[in-house]
C-alpha cells in the first residue's frame, strides 16, 4: 500500500525526533517524547533543536513551556512549517524540505569502501573527516555507540582515510539520513554510494531527511522528493 505523502512527513518527523534523542542522550541530556512533540528540558547539543513537533498545529506555548528559553538559543524544529511562535520570543532560523526516497535498490556499487563505525575510534576517525577542520568533531561522542539505531557510516579510500559519510538513523517505517558529506564532490559525490550502502543495509526501508539550498538540489538529482516543509526556529534568550 503507497504510504500518503502526509503519513511519509510524519515518519520523517518522528524519525528525526528520535535521531534528536539519542544524540541528546549521548551528551547525558534526556527529552521526553509525548504526543505533540518530543522536547528536552536542557540545552542540547549545538545543532540540535531542543524540541521536534511531530503533529501538525502542536500547541505553542505548551511547547515552549517544555524547553530553557532562559539562556540564548533554544531551538524548535517545526516539522510542518505550521507553527507561529513570534508571540513566545522565537525568531525563524531557516526553512527547509523534508525529501523521501523509496526503497529501491541504487545501479552499481559504491566506489569506497564503507562501514558501520564500531568503536570510539572508528568514530572519532568518522568525526574530525566530517567536521573538515570545523572544531566540532567532539560532538560525536563514543556514547553514541550504545544507541542500537543509529549508525555512523563512513567511506574509506584506497588509503583508508574516511572521506565521505552520513548518520542512519532507523525507525519501523523509515531510515533517515543526516550529516551528508565527501570531501571531494560534495553531496553530489556522497550520495550515491551513500544509497548503496544504505539500501544494503535496510534493503525495505524508505530514505528520508531533510535538506535546504544546494544541499537539497543534490539530493533531488539522486532520486529525491520534496515531501513537505520546515522551520527551525531559535530564542535569544531572557535576560
Amino acid at each position: 500500500m503507497k504510504t500518503s505523502t502526509s503519513s511519509m512527513v510524519r515518519a520523517a518527523a518522528r524519525n528525526n525526533a528520535e535521531w534528536c534523542a539519542a544524540m541528546s542522550r549521548s551528551h547525558g541530556v534526556e527529552g521526553e517524547f509525548k504526543e505533540q512533540a518530543w522536547a528536552a528540558p536542557a540545552r542540547t547539543p549545538l545543532y540540535y533543536p531542543d524540541a521536534v513537533t511531530l503533529v501538525p498545529g502542536a500547541n505553542p506555548t505548551a511547547l515552549s513551556a517544555r524547553i530553557d528559553t532562559v539562556a540564548p538559543g533554544a531551538s524548535v524544529k517545526d516539522s510542518f512549517a505550521d507553527l507561529d511562535l513570534t508571540g513566545d520570543g522565537f525568531q525563524v532560523l531557516f526553512d527547509a524540505r523534508w525529501i523521501h526516497r523509496p526503497a529501491k535498490k541504487p545501479a552499481g556499487p559504491p566506489d569506497l569502501a564503507w562501514e558501520v563505525a564500531g568503536d570510539p575510534e572508528a568514530l572519532r576517525d568518522w568525526a574530525l573527516a566530517w567536521a573538515c577542520g570545523s572544531g566540532d568533531a567532539d560532538l560525536f561522542r563514543p556514547e553514541l555507540l550504545d544507541d542500537p539505531a543509529t549508525f555512523v557510516l563512513a567511506g574509506r579510500s584506497a588509503d583508508g582515510r574516511v572521506v565521505s559519510g552520513a548518520v542512519a538513523s532507523r525507525s519501523d517505517q523509515v531510515v533517515g539520513i543526516s550529516n551528508v558529506f565527501a570531501h571531494d564532490g560534495g553531496p553530489d559525490a556522497a550520495w550515491p554510494d551513500l544509497l548503496c550502502t544504505v539500501h544494503s543495509l535496510f534493503p525495505g526501508l524508505p530514505v528520508v531527511g531533510y535538506e535546504q539550498g544546494d544541499d537539497l538540489a543534490a539530493a533531488l538529482r539522486h532520486g529525491f522528493e520534496p515531501i513537505g516543509p520546515l522551520r527551525i526556529w531559535i530564542h535569544p534568550g531572557r535576560d
